[in-house]
């Protein structure tokens, strides 16, 4: 009866994996994931076909179950030790600020010739030799690059001009007279604005010194110190479409980089007006017209934290998201920082996104110290050296990362699991190559988008 009753059991666990092989292979199919489609299927078809009869017809089963449940059981305790019985790391703590004239966009906008440039290379002549050899290449949307095409070139662009366009309505003077709103409702109001708009997550956090350029770089704000701090900064995310990106680097990924760093502008904009409208001060920070790292602000509002790539990862979508700020002084319920180790552990054990990296811009060994905090840093000069090939802005690490893989129940699963269970990491990791390959290949672009 014992025995009957453990091949029963046995049985159920098998028949448990047979049907998870078969949701997988509809979840990877309706992702158009051909290999993880094909190993799951297979998966599938071998419990079927060869597992599961042995436990219902052959008098042999019985001499496997016992030892089967044995190992089941005990890498099912050695993977699922919670979280809370491992040692956690210490938060890193930015130090310093960061000068925006010294990040690759800054840099791309000077022009030979000009007294700007002749400048810049005077106080920072180490930069010149990197620089002169990204600005031999065709540059980011150029007809003479590598993923040219005809069509997803201009409309990223046409993104890039409209967002542009919004650069004078990021900041204004506020009314006159403060319209009186009890702070919770104007809280709750803003929160559920911002997820109508589509936002994936937002929240808001005390800005502090180091979230801030010490100089602008872009534009009119070009070599001026930033001026007004306002106390507090709301950030949100939006999604950039899988399908898009698993195409990285091809076009279509500077075409999604384009819409999304659009729709985040427009919300922010909006946004910032509201809050002007209201009588508080305001100002959103949108692409190409930042006064504030945002990846920082984000991790801060609890948004997610800083992974390998040097991107932000969040628990829904890992770095498949496009960041906006608003910095104000409107009265909002600041949202608890609770510092999350188990993204910057799972990089350390991943390092799918340096090994896919084309130019190996991002680093494969430990954090370093810099300016007094562990962490990574990618080499910028190689990737953007890399962008002005390819003619996009590359996102293979945004494409290959696990976290990145779409929103639903098979993959939360196993985010949740990477973020509970420190022993489960690796093999998670394993288990993303198995199905996907260690550098997976990038995807068609969508055929609407193929000429």
């Amino acid at each position: 009866m014992v025995i009957e009753t453990i091949n029963v059991i046995a049985l159920g666990v098998l028949v448990a994996f047979a049907l998870l092989m078969l949701v997988a292979y509809f979840v990877f199919r309706s992702e158009k994931e051909k290999r993880a489609a094909g190993i799951s299927f297979i998966g599938f078809v071998f419990f079927v076909l060869a597992v599961v009869p042995v436990y219902l017809w052959s008098d042999v089963a019985v001499f496997f179950t016992i030892p089967l449940l044995v190992v089941l059981i005990v890498i099912s305790m050695v993977l699922f030790i919670p979280a809370s019985f491992f040692r956690k790391e210490a938060e890193p703590v930015p130090a310093g600020r960061i000068d925006e004239r010294n990040t690759m966009f800054s840099r791309n906008e000077l022009q030979p010739g000009k007294k700007r440039f002749d400048k810049y290379y005077e106080e920072f002549s180490d930069h010149r030799a990197r620089d002169d050899v990204f600005r031999s290449n065709p540059g980011l949307l150029d007809k003479r690059s590598l993923f040219f095409n005809p069509l997803a070139f201009p409309m990223a662009d046409a993104g890039f001009e409209t967002v542009a366009a919004f650069h004078k309505l990021v900041k204004g003077e506020p009314k006159e007279t403060i319209a009186y709103v009890d702070k919770e409702r104007l809280d709750r109001f803003v929160r559920e604005w911002l997820r109508r708009e589509g936002v994936v997550s937002s929240g808001v956090t005390a800005m502090k010194d180091y979230h801030f350029y010490s100089i602008g770089g872009r534009g009119d704000r070009y070599g001026k110190q930033i001026g007004r701090k306002l106390p507090l900064g709301i950030a949100f995310t939006v999604e950039m479409a899988a399908e898009m990106v698993a195409a990285a680097p091809r076009s279509s990924i500077v075409m999604e980089s384009s819409r999304q760093y659009l729709n985040a502008g427009k919300i922010a904009v909006q946004l910032a007006i509201f809050l002007r409208n209201l009588g508080y001060e305001a100002r959103a920070h949108i692409d190409g017209n930042y006064e504030v790292v945002c990846p920082l602000v984000a991790r801060d509002a609890g948004l997610g934290e800083i992974g390998r790539m040097g991107l932000l990862m969040t628990p829904e979508l890992g770095p498949r998201v496009r960041i906006a700020v608003v910095t104000t002084n409107a009265p909002l319920k600041l949202d608890d920082r609770n510092y999350d180790p188990s993204v910057e552990d799972f990089c350390s054990k991943c390092l799918k996104c340096a090994d896919a990296c084309p130019v190996s811009a991002i680093p494969k060994d430990e954090k370093k110290e810099i300016k007094g905090v562990k962490r990574w840093q990618i080499d910028q000069e190689k990737c953007f050296t890399y962008w002005s090939y390819a003619g996009t802005d590359c996102g293979r690490c945004i494409s290959v990362c696990p976290y990145s893989h779409p929103d639903n129940f098979l993959h939360n699963t196993i985010r949740f699991l990477i973020r509970n269970f420190p022993n489960f990491r690796k093999p998670a990791v394993m288990l993303d190559d198995f199905f996907y390959g260690r550098k997976p290949k990038p995807h068609k672009v969508p055929e609407w988008m193929d000429i």
